[in-house]
């Protein structure tokens, strides 16, 4: 069937073909996406869309004044050879352009196109003076193609809106002067200005002390986001409050956000086996059926006594334009793209309709603990210090040890005391990797971290640590055990609704994590997780995987897409919180969840059953109302507007059914 090449950097979304140059209204869509408001994306589109359908409109008044002045207001000049350029003339507007594909196809060896089927049949009719017919099926036909095209720009218009979040233009710092340029023209290196309610156009690194940004249009979250000196910043966040400079550190082409709207305008040509299948079937199929269609003219001469070449030529090309496999070649890709837009609608980038097959037949899946299912950001919970100490004031050593640190536990501890003591000194400052901080205060050492710190210190403790649920931060002074802090990573907030979702769709969860085992089997717990296992170093988690996979189907992995790489690299699908981390999780990963919500982890899965059960209804309704109209036509049962039901109306169904995909919501 053919399709309006619907073309992103080059490459048609559909049929995957590089474009030579192919004008239509779809690339309207697109030609707003910098510095332009959304009333002239509105006027842009609606002016397109008009032009898209303006040959169909053409032939459809041509093709009713001649069916008037056939039928209704009879003319004696009608007739003859002045019917015949009539009808050609409202044949020619929806006509040519697929004559001239079919032309095209021919030359490039591909001679059983779909555009061939169209161009035979509408052009035999003709030959049999039934010129209505021939009109009506390449009218109906080019309708067909246009709904389509206005689909496929829909789902791209959607996912474009959602990732392209970048502006025009940059206030860099030039020749001793802040000047607005392009952001395209902005190199590496560059001073860049950001004023409040700006949004970042480019990556880069904050060069002010401080800054506050709405990272929304990233990650869907509305809550502000502290950034510091030399913290990174990147293209879509929003500056809040005062004025701030940072300092480009990728061009604009290579920002994370740019390299998701690549990954995603890429994703089409990632088929999926469905699609693959019946690629290739179409090709075996349609050489078949115009032979078929060669053997329903000629063969029955051999049996049939009446035989009348003209009757049997018009069942021949009835045959051929209910055998065009329309529906089947576009209503499937725009199904599984359909399936990408609705997914990045909400926020999930899946890279390719072969990992929507693979959601949609999951059977377990396995995650991890810290960033997935909570926050990440830790907090106190309990400080249990010997009674007879100073309490806040050891809590203040403490504190200011801690400022030495980037560790979330320090900004835990910050958090829970307050503002650091300025009038306290601790000197000689040693940070111990994989231990903890070690300083000098009053000519005292003071120590905190983890209990191995003490260990190596030879420092005696009485605290049972199987007891201790949470992260437990030991703190010893002047050569004496206090005490210890817990420390706990927040649950997500939907953490729980997602474990009950993903036990409603019938799979199983495991959590496999590094933090201590204690904690992971509480958080377990609390979500009901199936199984927990804690404790394991990188290559524990591989091993444990793969005992896992031994006894699953299809399996997916959910963690940061960064140190889980290895059991990314093993499952069936990668699923990546928090997508614009890092560009070793938009690498790695074939599903990004760009809000780092777990409930989009069931949504991802439900988006892949609905694609999937939507395409092979298409599948089903295209082969058994074809199958019926074919032994119709065959036995000149079916005339050729039951040909064109069969044909451009299950077509359109089929497109229409393939819409629904993207306003999937989890319900």
């Amino acid at each position: 069937m053919q399709h309006k090449h619907n073309y992103i950097d080059g490459v048609c979304t559909i049929c995957s073909q590089t474009a030579k140059v192919y004008a239509n209204a779809d690339n309207d869509c697109f030609s707003h996406t910098h510095g332009h408001g959304d009333q002239d994306h509105q006027h842009s589109e609606s002016r397109g869309t008009f032009y898209l359908f303006v040959p169909a409109i053409i032939s459809l008044v041509l093709l009713l004044l001649g069916i008037s002045l056939d039928h209704y207001i009879t003319q004696s000049w009608f007739n003859g050879t002045t019917r015949f350029i009539g009808y050609l003339i409202a044949y020619i507007p929806v006509g040519l352009p697929v004559l001239k594909e079919a032309a095209v196809s021919i030359s490039k060896g591909n001679f059983f196109s779909e555009f061939f089927l169209m161009g035979i049949a509408t052009l035999g009719a003709f030959a049999i003076n039934e010129y209505p017919e021939g009109v009506a099926v390449m009218l109906f036909y080019t309708v067909g193609e246009n709904f389509q095209t206005l689909a496929v720009k829909r789902a791209k218009a959607n996912i474009k809106m959602l990732l392209d979040q970048r502006p025009d233009e940059a206030t860099v710092y030039r020749d001793g002067d802040w000047r607005k340029v392009k952001a395209a023209e902005v190199s590496v290196g560059d001073r860049v200005q950001v004023k409040p309610g700006e949004k970042l156009g480019l990556d880069g690194i904050l060069r002010s002390d401080k800054g506050t940004f709405n990272t929304a249009a990233l990650t869907g979250e509305s809550k502000p986001d502290g950034k510091n000196k030399g913290d990174v910043v990147l293209a879509g966040m929003i500056n809040q409050h005062t004025v701030v400079e940072m300092e480009v550190t990728t061009a604009y082409e290579d920002s994370k956000l740019s390299k998701i709207l690549q990954l995603t305008q890429d994703a089409s040509s990632q088929k999926a086996p469905t699609e693959l299948f019946i690629s290739k079937f179409a090709k075996i199929y349609t050489p078949i059926v115009v032979f078929l269609a060669i053997g329903i003219t000629f063969f029955p001469f051999l049996f049939v006594d009446d035989y009348v070449f003209r009757d049997w030529l018009y069942r021949a090309l009835v045959f051929l334009v209910i055998s065009c496999p329309c529906a089947l070649v576009i209503s499937i890709p725009l199904g599984y793209f359909g399936g990408i837009g609705a997914a990045s609608k909400n926020g999930i980038l899946i890279k390719g309709g072969n990992f929507l097959d693979v959601l949609a037949s999951l059977k377990h899946v396995v995650m991890d603990k810290t960033g997935t299912m909570t926050e990440g950001v830790f907090d106190v919970q309990d400080v249990q210090f010997d009674d007879v100490i100073d309490r806040d004031k050891i809590l203040s050593y403490v504190n200011v040890l801690e400022s030495y640190s980037t560790h979330p536990v320090a900004t835990a501890i910050h958090n829970y005391v307050g503002e650091i003591d300025k009038s306290i000194h601790i000197a000689h400052v040693e940070e111990i990797a994989g231990h903890g901080l070690k300083g000098i205060v009053e000519n005292k050492v003071l120590l905190v971290g983890n209990f191995k710190l003490l260990d190596s210190a030879q420092i005696k403790y009485d605290t049972d640590l199987n007891a201790i649920v949470h992260t437990a931060i030991a703190v010893a002074f002047d050569g004496t055990y206090i005490g210890y802090i817990t420390i706990a990573d927040q649950i997500k907030r939907d953490a729980k609704e997602t474990i009950d979702r993903l036990h409603d769709m019938q799979l199983r969860v495991t959590m496999l994590s590094g933090d201590k085992s204690s904690v992971v089997s509480h958080v377990a717990e609390e979500l009901g997780i199936d199984r927990a296992f804690g404790d394991l170093l990188p290559e524990d988690k591989v091993n444990r995987f793969k005992e896992i996979q031994q006894d699953s189907g299809k399996i997916a992995f959910v963690g940061d897409g960064i140190n889980d790489a290895p059991v990314v690299a093993l499952s069936d699908v990668g699923i990546a919180m928090g997508g614009l981390g890092s560009d070793a999780t938009i690498e790695t990963a074939d599903v990004v969840i760009q809000d780092d919500r777990p409930i989009k982890i069931p949504l991802a899965i439900h988006i892949g059953k609905k694609t999937k059960q939507i395409v092979w209804q298409n599948i089903s309704f295209a082969f058994g109302v074809k199958i019926i109209v074919l032994i119709l036509g065959a036995g000149g049962l079916a005339t050729m507007w039951e040909a064109v039901f069969a044909d451009v109306g299950v077509a359109l169904l089929a497109i229409f059914n393939a819409i629904r995909i993207q306003h999937i919501k989890l319900t």
